[in-house]
């Protein structure tokens, strides 16, 4: 079985989403979505999810190309989350080509980052929404 991880914090889900977890299970037979926990995004990111963690993750549990939903503490889990689940391919977006080639180096696992569809992203959703509330 080809196990492949992606991270992310995945909030107000859109349809650019869905299209990176489909072609990120298209890597393999199992997918590991990594979730930016609440405290994570503000302490690390200085970031405030619309939604928090358990309710990002129920959303992403219910979608058929995710296998499981983790906990992203921190930056420097991702060699040892490759390593824990057994990882064979690392995926990210294409807005993080270069930043994590280290995973391949310090892992088996092969890194792959895969185009964002450009025509949405939650950053635009929020500032659409701000722009006419």
């Amino acid at each position: 079985m080809k196990r492949v991880i992606t991270y992310g914090t995945f909030d107000l889900l859109h349809y650019g989403h869905i299209n990176l977890l489909k072609r990120a299970k298209a890597q393999g037979d199992y997918l590991v979505v990594v979730l930016s926990t609440d405290e994570f995004n503000w302490e690390s990111k200085q970031k405030k999810s619309y939604f928090d963690y358990e309710k990002r993750k129920q959303l992403l549990e219910a979608i058929r190309y995710v296998d499981l939903v983790v906990p992203e503490h921190n930056w420097e889990q991702k060699v040892s989350d490759v390593k824990l689940y057994q990882i064979d391919v690392f995926v990210m977006g294409d807005d993080w080509t270069g930043k994590f080639d280290f995973i391949a180096e310090e892992t088996e696992a092969e890194v792959v980052y895969l185009s964002r569809t450009p025509e949405v992203s939650t950053s635009q959703i929020k500032d659409d929404l701000s722009m006419n509330g």
